[in-house]
C-alpha cells in the first residue's frame, strides 16, 4: 500500500533540540541542549494538595467534557493576572491551550495561507517555525541586534500577515527588548498595519528587574498574546493560553474546536486551586533565586574556559546563553565532538528562517547544578580550543605546500 502524503508534510522536520537531546542520554553526557525547566523547581505538594481537593470536591466536572474556551475561573484569573502588567483584557478574551505551543499552531491556522509572509526575529524561536511551517508561509526574518529585531524592519515587512516577537528573555538568544525599542517597534508594526504576535514564556523569570510591558499593552487591538504555565509550574501540566483580540476570538475558538475540543479541565482545575491563593507570588521568587545562582555560574566557566573571539552576553532573565563560536568555527561540525567529550547544547542554524550564522549555538543552564555547569562549560572549552588549535595547524600546512 502506498500512502500520499499532503503537500505541507514537505514543510515539517523532526525538531534539531528534540534529536540531539536522544544523544544526550548517553550516560556520562551533560546537556546544555534541552529548554526544560529544573524538576527541582516543580512545586510537588502544592500539586498534590489541589489535585486531592478537584478530587473530593468536584471530581464528576473535572473528568467530563469542558467548555472549549477554558475553566472560567481560570481565564478569569489569567485576565486579572495580565492586569497587572498592563494589559487590558477580558476573560471573554482568554483561551486555554494544550501549551502555549499549541497556540502557535493555532494562530497559524487561523493567519496564514499557502504563501503568506509572515515576519519573525533574526534568530527565533524554533517552535514557532515548526507550528507555522505546515501552513506553508513565507518566512521573512526581520534584521535585528541585541536589542531584538529593528524597528525599519518592521516598517519593510507591510502587508505581512504578522510578526512574530518574543520581547522577553527570548529562546533562544535571552535577549530583551527595551523600554524604548518597543515604543518603536508597536510605532512601527501600526505605521505599517503589521499585526503582532507577542510570545511570552519566560517573562516572569526575570533576575534584577522585571521587564518592561508588554507589546499587548501599548496596541492591543492589534496583538495576539501568548502565555504558559509551563516554565513557572510545570511543563507536563501542558496547560497556555492565548490572549486575541475581540474580533478574532469566535474564529481561534472554533479553529481550537477543531483541534481538541478542549484542554484538560482536569489540569485547569489543578492549576486554578494551585494558583488562586498567591501561590505563585511565593513559588516563582525561589525559581529566580536558583536561576540566577545558575546564570552566574555558567558566565563564570565561561569567562575561564571559552578562547578570546567568542561572543556572549549574560542573560537579564529566562534559561539561555547565546554563544557565537570564533571565525572559522562551524557549531554544528563541531556538535559530534562536544558529544564525545561528554557535553551536549544546540547548534544555533535551526532558529534562523534566513541565512544561518554557522557559529552560533544556545546553551541552557537551568537543569545543571554550578558545579555540573562548571565541568559541562570546562569540557565545551576544550573541545573549542582544540578545534581552534586545528584550524591554526591547518592552515600553517597550506602555507607550507604553498
Amino acid at each position: 500500500m502506498t500512502w500520499t502524503l499532503a503537500r505541507r508534510t514537505e514543510r515539517m522536520n523532526p525538531s534539531a533540540i528534540r534529536e540531539i537531546l536522544k544523544l544526550a542520554e548517553r550516560p556520562g553526557v551533560l546537556s546544555l541542549a534541552g529548554g526544560l525547566p529544573s524538576p527541582d523547581g516543580f512545586p510537588v505538594e502544592a500539586l498534590r494538595e489541589a489535585t486531592a481537593r478537584v478530587l473530593r470536591d468536584t471530581p464528576r466536572e473535572a473528568l467530563q467534557y469542558a467548555a472549549s474556551e477554558g475553566y472560567g475561573p481560570l481565564r478569569e484569573w489569567v485576565a486579572a493576572r495580565l492586569g497587572n502588567d498592563g494589559i487590558v483584557v477580558e476573560p471573554g478574551q482568554v483561551l486555554v491551550t494544550t501549551g502555549s505551543q499549541q497556540g502557535l499552531d493555532l494562530v497559524g491556522k487561523l493567519l496564514i495561507d499557502a504563501g503568506s509572509a509572515v515576519a519573525v526575529e533574526t534568530p527565533t524561536y524554533l517552535g514557532a517555525l515548526q507550528a507555522f511551517a505546515p501552513c506553508e508561509p513565507a518566512f521573512a526574518a526581520l534584521a535585528s541586534d541585541d536589542e531584538g529585531p529593528k524597528p525599519e524592519a518592521l516598517a519593510g515587512a507591510a502587508g505581512a500577515r504578522f510578526a512574530y516577537l518574543l520581547p522577553n528573555f527570548q529562546n533562544p538568544t535571552g535577549r530583551v527588548i527595551s523600554e524604548a525599542r518597543r515604543e518603536a517597534l508597536v510605532a512601527a508594526a501600526q505605521a505599517a498595519a503589521l499585526p503582532l504576535v507577542e510570545d511570552n514564556p519566560y517573562g516572569e523569570l526575570w533576575f534584577d528587574a522585571p521587564p518592561p510591558a508588554p507589546l499587548a499593552a501599548r496596541w492591543p487591538q492589534g496583538t495576539i498574546y501568548l502565555g504558559s504555565f509551563s516554565k513557572i509550574l510545570a511543563p507536563g501540566l501542558r496547560l497556555g493560553y492565548v490572549v486575541a483580540p475581540p474580533a478574532l476570538y469566535p474564529k481561534l475558538l472554533q479553529v481550537k474546536q477543531a483541534a481538541d475540543l478542549h484542554t484538560p479541565g482536569f489540569n485547569q482545575r489543578i492549576v486554578h486551586e494551585v494558583v488562586r491563593d498567591g501561590l505563585l507570588d511565593r513559588h516563582v521568587p525561589t525559581v529566580r533565586a536558583r536561576h540566577t545562582a545558575q546564570r552566574d555560574a555558567m558566565a563564570a566557566a565561561l569567562r575561564e574556559h571559552l578562547p578570546a573571539g567568542t561572543e556572549w552576553q549574560p542573560p537579564r532573565g529566562g534559561m539561555f546563553f547565546w554563544l557565537r563560536l570564533p571565525p572559522g568555527l562551524d557549531a554544528t561540525a563541531l556538535l559530534p565532538r562536544a558529544i564525545a567529550a561528554g557535553v551536549a547544547y544546540v547548534p544555533g542554524a535551526p532558529f534562523h528562517a534566513g541565512q544561518a550564522d554557522a557559529r552560533t549555538l544556545r546553551l541552557s543552564f537551568v537543569t545543571l547544578t554550578p558545579t555540573q555547569l562548571h565541568t559541562a562549560i570546562a569540557t565545551l572549552g576544550r573541545v573549542v580550543h582544540e578545534a581552534l588549535a586545528e584550524q591554526v595547524g591547518s592552515a600553517l600546512s597550506l602555507r607550507r605546500a604553498a
